[in-house]
């Protein structure tokens, strides 16, 4: 797993980081190994804190972000928003086959004197 930390206006310590790449394995499982992830890490002037997470595989990118008041939290609600994207795009392929198998299907006419 590839994996490169941005921050903007604050530093991520050690361990904010062993969590990040902890929450980060759930999403790995999903993709490519080849993949490469950017987290970029900034806190604007209210004080809140945006955690941007993206994946870049061979063929697809993968980007969520989410703000609020922990790097724990923010990292969480964007590991569940990414692992929705990746599996709709996953079963976007199966289901098109799917409803095209069903149509052909539907179409198909059978002699009754035809012999199975």
């Amino acid at each position: 797993m590839n994996t490169r930390f941005l921050s903007k206006g604050m530093e991520i310590d050690e361990q904010t980081k062993e969590y990040i790449l902890k929450r980060l394995e759930r999403v790995a499982k999903l993709v490519d190994e080849v993949s490469e992830f950017e987290v970029e890490v900034d806190r604007d002037k209210k004080g809140k804190i945006r955690v941007e997470i993206m994946i870049k595989t061979p063929h697809n990118l993968y980007r969520a972000e989410e703000v609020s008041v922990s790097v724990a939290g923010s990292t969480d609600m964007v590991i569940d928003k990414l692992e929705k994207e990746i599996d709709k795009k996953k079963n976007k392929n199966r289901d098109l086959k799917l409803r095209g198998k069903r149509s052909i299907k539907k179409k198909l006419v059978v002699d009754a004197s035809a012999r199975f």
